[in-house]
């Protein structure tokens, strides 16, 4: 009988919309001892050297993750923040990463932490809020916020720590989320509800008007004032250079997260609160499909 050899091959395999008045990581395997053998032949597959790999990207991100978070607990928020930001301009950077970020920047924003977006800046005699927050491009809100003030009146030789950033909306329509940036940069995200079959416009858009308790005004041109249970719009309104949309607050949570609207964005009433503070007249906004 003549002598044979078998080989074995493995394989690893809001009309409009709301109205207002006008105005993984592929398995590598090592291979196995294949032998093959007849009265007198044995083969042996010589072994393969484990390879080395760098930590996958969920664990990398988890180890940043909790070096920020002991950053954050100590108060060293603009350290946490450095650590995190490389992290979200990745592809696979987890929701717990970008939660923390966004968290992180808001108590930047809204205290008088120290940050390279701030300013210093000592009252002169004419200033008033209206005219800082038109000189740094900001809101009047965002600056009695972050320095703690409860009323509009400043005096001469105070101090005050103003951020100058330069703040920009992206809407994603197939996601339902919001993303504001900060000079380009993420800075927190935020679930929506958008357009009920596309309703929602796609394109470049701007802040134009921005309304503290807004009244609603419905289809027929009645107007439904804030605090009506009929009124829609939540708290806050931010209207755009499209007659009729904007992006709004809402009290029927239900509605976050899903297109679900007659046009307009809706958020939470205390999400579209932090963007009201953070958004000046002429933020962009761009929403896509």
């Amino acid at each position: 009988m003549k002598p044979w050899l078998s080989l074995v091959v493995l394989t690893f395999w809001l009309a409009g919309c709301d109205r207002l008045p006008s105005s993984s990581t592929p398995s590598s395997s090592t291979a196995p001892e294949n032998r093959v053998t007849n009265a007198n032949v044995m083969v042996q597959t010589p072994a393969v050297a484990a390879v080395s790999r760098p930590p996958a990207p969920a664990e990398s991100n988890a180890e940043q993750y909790q070096q920020a978070l002991a950053l954050e607990n100590d108060g060293k928020l603009a350290e946490a923040r450095a650590l995190l930001q490389p992290l979200s301009d990745g592809g696979e950077v987890t929701d717990k990463v970008l939660d923390l970020l966004g968290a992180i920047d808001t108590k930047i924003l809204f205290t008088a932490a120290s940050a390279p977006e701030k300013t210093d800046y000592t009252i002169a005699a004419g200033d008033s809020l209206g005219k800082l927050a038109q000189k740094f491009g900001t809101t009047i809100d965002l600056i009695k916020k972050s320095n703690n003030l409860t009323r509009d009146v400043i005096r001469v030789g105070d101090r005050l720590r103003i951020y100058q950033g330069r703040f920009a909306v992206t809407v994603s329509k197939a996601t339902n989320e919001l993303r504001l940036t900060d000079n380009g940069k993420f800075f927190k995200r935020y679930h929506v509800g958008t357009g009920q079959y596309s309703k929602t416009p796609v394109g470049d858009f701007k802040i134009t008007t921005r309304l503290a308790n807004p009244p609603w005004w419905r289809a027929d041109g009645k107007t439904i004032p804030f605090g009506d249970p009929e009124n829609i719009l939540g708290t806050h309104w931010l209207g755009l250079n499209v007659p009729g949309y904007g992006i709004h607050g809402t009290w029927d949570t239900n509605s976050i997260g899903k297109q679900a609207t007659a046009g307009c964005i809706r958020l939470l009433n205390d999400d579209v609160a932090e963007l009201y503070t953070i958004l000046p007249v002429g933020s962009p906004v761009g929403i896509h499909d």
